[in-house]
């Protein structure tokens, strides 16, 4: 249905059998260990009905053997700021093995958020919640300024992703985001030259912003299978 993930020559394959099932249930316990339910003015049991129903979509969208790797995972529960505002998100994500927090940078305040919303070419779910599939911080467009990744990656039948798939990526993966392999969330923009970004700052994840037409050495554009599936 989405075809199948880590196809791209060079990508690491894994030769174990992926278990979507067991992955679509580690990520939604990370949530709910990190506090989401709470934050989304649930119970915990209100949290868990509110998203198993997206499971069995996991489960028949994902095809062969393909595992994570640090840098492309084969889907994301995704949350949404109708679920959970983006400040407490980002609050709650941290690098691998590390315990400081995530920030937002001082020149993204938090009241401008609501002016980015998803690009149009993205059809994203309405709703608190959905799933993308492979997922990949690309890499590949490092030092490529985020306006000709967007035309690579259209190219090539993937579009970019945006601020919530971002803090999900991060969250459920932190392994994701490292040094040098950092990446702009292009699906998000709200009508000037900037686009997000997540970077590495004293040691803790970062959501700050770049512009559309900079390059930065350290820094990719993500990107994902157009394909998402909502809860309704």
């Amino acid at each position: 249905m989405y075809g199948r993930p880590y196809d791209r020559v060079g990508d690491r394959m894994s030769d174990d059998r992926f278990d979507a099932a067991t992955e679509f249930d580690r990520q939604l316990d990370r949530l709910v260990q990190l506090g989401y339910p709470a934050l989304a003015g649930q119970t915990e049991n209100e949290f868990r009905a509110l998203l198993t129903p997206l499971r069995d979509a996991a489960v028949t969208g994902v095809a062969g053997p393909a595992a994570p790797t640090d840098a492309r995972v084969p889907f994301l529960l995704v949350t949404t700021r109708e679920l959970v505002p983006v400040p407490e998100r980002i609050a709650l994500t941290t690098l691998a093995g590390k315990r400081k927090t995530g920030v937002l940078d001082r020149n993204f305040p938090a009241d401008d958020l609501p002016t980015f919303h998803p690009i149009k070419e993205l059809e994203v779910p309405s709703g608190p919640a959905y799933l993308l599939f492979d997922v990949d911080r690309g890499e590949e467009y490092r030092n490529v300024p985020p306006s000709a990744a967007l035309e690579d990656m259209t190219a090539k039948d993937r579009l970019p992703i945006t601020i919530d798939e971002g803090l999900a990526f991060v969250t459920l993966h932190p392994q994701a985001l490292a040094s040098n392999r950092c990446f702009s969330l292009v699906g998000s923009r709200c009508g000037d030259r900037r686009v997000p970004a997540l970077w590495i700052s004293q040691g803790a994840p970062k959501l700050g912003w770049c512009w559309f037409g900079n390059p930065h050495t350290w820094l990719g554009s993500a990107t994902a299978n157009p394909v998402r599936v909502g809860l309704s």
